[in-house]
């Protein structure tokens, strides 16, 4: 069995309408199926105007807008409509993506037919209401994963310490890896533009400090800022350059009012403020990969990061960057310091990161995913089935 015999129905929660890595992850991989002669049907929430077209057939999954976050929509389940397409497709396995209501719904409706499920792990749910003083409801959640997670035959993690992280939380006894590629054209040292930095007021000798993500608490801004702030009251000379946008945009600008915010960017303007950083600085915890930090390393630059799952992954500590314990501001703002103050040191930790962020490629990794598919198959022709239900 190979690609070509593989039907995949992907469910995800947010495909395209707002742009992640998750959801890009999931496009490049849906184009790479279909290169390889796979059939893939995606369904997922859709909206008038999406961030980016969508890779492939994209069926449209009825959903609300998330209350205070209304840039998301929660997937309500499988409609009447779905339903039926889903019948005519008839495929042969089921990749969710997402733990709401439509990845449940998806799940039930696999099982009932036999059909093997692989769900894909992009983040870390159980951390987010910390960021909203709800940090009570984390045991809570992290039940309710486990609970959707045993129902599928295997998951798969981007990252080794991510992987482990839920083997120790008992997600499921099949935890296999799909990590995360890079694209070398675009993210490379090369890149670089100085005279685009002075456009922007920044001084060659300035080292710059890069934060690239979606402006939402989650993020760590907090830690960001905070650890920054350290920094000015050092006296450390720094400038720090913000790429990206959301709903925290307004309340981070507050607190780094000397910055440079370049909103959102993508393709070649991405991988030009990529290289022009001289490092990236990355305090979140709820990454299970952290798609941003690769593109640094491939540009370059050492990346200071809380020591999480994701991070722990691709960042040696002392040797391609730092590892912090996640909100100590001020071992942050010492790392940062010191590739502030020692350019050689900064350099050797680029060099050392770029070796490894070399060895990343979207075709070797999304073939990895195809070889989960076929084995989830053939373990399910030999009758190995899912469980039934979660264990305590």
């Amino acid at each position: 069995m190979d690609a070509t015999a593989l039907r995949i129905a992907l469910f995800s929660g947010n495909y395209n309408y707002v742009r992640d890595g998750a959801n890009q992850a999931l496009n490049r991989l849906v184009g790479y199926l279909l290169r390889q002669g796979a059939q893939v049907r995606v369904y997922a929430p859709t909206v008038r105007q999406p961030a980016f077209p969508a890779t492939g057939d994209l069926m449209s999954a009825p959903s609300w807008p998330i209350p205070g976050r209304g840039e998301y929509r929660i997937p309500l389940g499988l409609s009447p409509a779905l339903r039926r397409d889903l019948k005519a497709f008839a495929p042969n396995i089921v990749h969710v993506s997402s733990p709401d209501p439509l990845g449940h719904r998806a799940l039930s409706w696999a099982r009932k037919r036999g059909l093997p499920t692989v769900a894909s792990v992009h983040t870390r749910f159980e951390t987010y209401p910390r960021y909203y003083g709800l940090a009570f409801m984390e045991p809570l959640i992290e039940a309710m994963l486990r609970r959707f997670y045993r129902r599928c035959d295997a998951i798969v993690a981007p990252s080794d310490s991510m992987a482990q992280l839920l083997r120790d939380q008992r997600m499921n006894y099949d935890v296999g890896i799909w990590t995360r590629g890079i694209d070398q054209d675009i993210f490379h040292p090369d890149r670089r533009d100085p005279a685009w930095r002075r456009s922007l007021g920044i001084a060659d000798e300035t080292p710059v400090i890069g934060f690239v993500g979606r402006l939402v608490m989650e993020k760590g801004l907090d830690v960001f800022s905070d650890s920054i702030m350290l920094l000015q009251q050092r006296g450390v000379r720094h400038h720090v350059m913000v790429v990206g946008d959301g709903p925290a945009r307004s309340w981070f600008e507050n607190r780094l009012p000397d910055a440079s915010f370049l909103g959102f960017q993508s393709g070649p303007d991405l991988g030009r403020s990529v290289a022009s950083m001289d490092m990236l600085f990355n305090p979140s915890v709820t990454e299970t990969f952290g798609n941003v930090t690769l593109e640094a390393m491939a540009c370059t630059l050492p990346t200071v990061a809380a020591r999480a799952t994701g991070s722990e992954s691709l960042v040696t500590d002392g040797v391609t960057g730092r590892l912090i314990r996640p909100g100590a501001i001020s071992q942050f703002a010492d790392a940062l310091e010191t590739y502030c103050t020692d350019a050689d040191s900064r350099q050797r930790a680029g060099a050392a990161a770029h070796r490894i962020a070399a060895r990343y490629g979207w075709d070797q990794v999304n073939q990895a995913l195809v070889d989960t598919y076929v084995r989830i198959i053939r373990q399910r022709e030999r009758g190995a089935l899912a469980l039934a239900s979660p264990v305590p």
